[in-house]
């Protein structure tokens, strides 16, 4: 830091408290306050704490960051699993309507235009049924 001397008269005597006494010396020279202490050490002092409780502020901040990363790891874990299990049920679903759908190929194949006609009438049977029971449930 920069310092002023004080040449002669010149400078009023606030200026001059304020180099030499009014804030503390520049320099650091030791004057005493009420506790022994100069007001350089009283500032140090003061900056410590504010530092210490910053500090202390960041590590509660970090520590509820840490358990909030924590939490949506665990959470990621538990939808990768829960994703998992819905794709094997789709995989099984999909080799279920696969392998139907290749007996129904081999039964037309094979002539089965009676066993066609059966499946279109229980077809349409089982539409008309739900069409009634939905009719007459919702009234």
């Amino acid at each position: 830091m920069h310092q002023r001397k004080a040449r002669g008269s010149n400078h009023s005597s606030s200026d001059s408290d304020m180099y030499k006494g009014g804030y503390g010396d520049i320099e650091g020279g030791r004057r005493g306050n009420r506790n022994g202490f100069s007001s350089r050490d009283t500032n140090t002092g003061i900056l410590e704490q504010q530092n210490n409780e910053r500090i202390n502020e960041l590590s509660e901040h970090v520590a509820r960051l840490k358990g909030l990363t924590i939490d949506i790891g665990d959470e990621v874990r538990q939808q990768n699993s829960l994703l998992d299990g819905m794709n094997d049920g789709f995989q099984n679903t999909r080799d279920l309507l696969q392998s139907s759908l290749m007996r129904i190929g081999t039964m037309l194949e094979s002539g089965g235009a009676k066993h066609m006609c059966y499946l279109v009438g229980f077809s349409v049977f089982v539409m008309v049924f739900l069409w009634w029971l939905m009719k007459y449930q919702s009234s």
